[in-house]
Formats: structure tokens, sequence, C-alpha cells
């Protein structure tokens, strides 16, 4: 069973050559490479990773595209831009003719971000996308999932993923308190899930059977085809191994053929990454 991490974020330090904008700290003191990751992955099993730039390094690609281009097998790449440049509005229709290129990466959690989202600053992209066949990845509090139940219903071409199953803060109780808003969306054919870097959001020790119960309401909900294992490794509280065993060793009830949904096909159908 290929596996496939639907999110990674790989990066450069900060230098006078390419410097970082003043903005909030990285997840790790030291780069984590292209290398560095392709180590990893061979160690854990990894097969393939959809790579993520880091919000600190600013709307840039550079460093995810030259990965995913030296690495076609193992690499693509949900790339950044500023949503509220003009010059943005000229990218999208040829975007994924980008060598290496699937779609776009947007967050919207931070107190200095949601304005682009609850005061309607980025309309003009999800019709844009829609038409490209651009697929973006949003990370958004659960708070706001209202929103992008009518993003999907007026753009139904568009495919949007939900990260993190829209966990952005707090731990256990605290960080679920909301999470019935995010179920909401399944009904929506093109709305999926990240089930990403869940081990940062609560309190358990591996296996991690305190957020089993949520998975499977998100399961149940979204079906796994619309569901989509990923680790988010610079913020993960465990092994990488260990990040795949919770979903592959210690769910019973996910079947091989979910598994196999889950675990990378759901993803790279979803996103058009082909073999």
């Amino acid at each position: 069973m290929p596996i496939v991490d639907a999110q990674v974020h790989i990066w450069a330090a900060n230098s006078p050559e390419r410097p970082w904008p003043a903005r909030h700290q990285p997840h790790k003191p030291e780069p984590i490479t292209k290398d560095d990751l392709l180590r990893e992955m061979t160690a854990a099993g990894v097969d393939r990773a959809v790579l993520v730039p880091p919000s600190w390094e600013g709307e840039r690609n550079d460093i995810v595209l030259a990965a995913a281009q030296a690495h076609p097998d193992r690499f693509a790449v949900m790339g950044r831009l500023d949503p509220e440049a003009l010059a943005s509005r000229g990218l999208i229709a040829t975007w994924r003719e980008q060598p290496g290129m699937l779609g776009l990466r947007f967050t919207f959690h931070r107190p200095l971000l949601r304005p682009l989202l609850a005061e309607g600053r980025v309309e003009w992209l999800w019709p844009q996308a829609e038409k490209a066949g651009v697929p973006i990845m949003i990370l958004a509090q659960h708070s706001d999932m209202h929103l992008f139940d009518r993003v999907a219903e007026r753009y139904p071409a568009l495919r949007l993923v939900i990260d993190h199953l829209g966990l952005t803060k707090g731990k256990d109780e605290e960080a679920f308190r909301e999470f019935d808003q995010l179920l909401t969306l399944a009904r929506r054919p093109n709305v999926a899930v990240k089930a990403s870097c869940l081990p940062l959001y609560t309190t358990d020790a591996y296996p991690y059977r305190w957020l089993h119960p949520y998975l499977r309401r998100v399961y149940d909900a979204f079906g796994p085809k619309r569901m989509f294992w990923g680790s988010d490794l610079s913020r993960l509280p465990c092994t990488y191994r260990q990040g795949i065993t919770m979903f592959t060793e210690e769910m019973p009830w996910l079947s091989a053929v979910d598994l196999e949904w889950i675990m990378g096909r759901g993803v790279c159908e979803w996103l058009g990454w082909k073999a």
C-alpha cells in the first residue's frame, strides 16, 4: 500500500541572501531540508509527500518547487501566494503549469489573517481556482467552517481540503469544542479533510486513543475517499512511524481498502497527482 503524506514542511534557514519576513517562529530551530525529509520518509516507509511552504518563509515556493522538480516521484507542492496582491490574480489560470505544482494552500486561522476570509477579501480567488481546476488546502478554525460551506456550495467544481480537521489551538476538549461544525461540510462532495497533525492536539500518548472516536466520526461523515492522512512532521510529538501506525495498526475498524484511500490514494486522486 503506497503511503502519501498529505502535509510536510521543508524550508531554508533565514539569511541575508534569503531573508524571512518578520512573522512567527519556525516549528524547529533548524530547517528540515528535502534530503532530511527523504531520509525520514525512507525510514518510516512513506512513499510520497505533499510539500507545503511554511508561513515563516513568506509567500514563496522556491524551496519546495526545487525539491519537487528534483524528485518528482517523491514530492509535489501545494503552494502559496499573497491573496491581496493584485499580481496574484493573474497567476491562477496557469498555476498548475509550474512543474511540481498541484494547487494552493492558505491559512486563515490567525487574527491577522482571518479578516481576509471573514471580510470577503479573497472572494476573487474561488471562481478563478474553480475555472482553472486548482485545488485549495485551507487551515481555518471550526467557527469559520460555515464560510467554506458557502464557498463549496457556490463553486461545486472547486476542490477544497480542510487541514488538520480544522484544529488550530488547545488540546483535548478545548481543541474539539466546536468540532461538529467541521462535520457539516461533509454534505458538500467537493470538500475533503486532512487528518493531519492530530497528536499535537491531545495530552494522550501513543496510540492516541482519545482521538479515535473523533476520527471515526470523520470517517462516518466524509468516508475514506475524502479523509487524507498527513503528519505535519515538523510539529509531530511522536515518531514519524508512529504517526502512520496510529492509523494502520491501531484502528481495526479501518479495512484494507479504507486504509488504501486514507493513507495515500485519496489525496493523490483529489489533487490530480499522477503516479
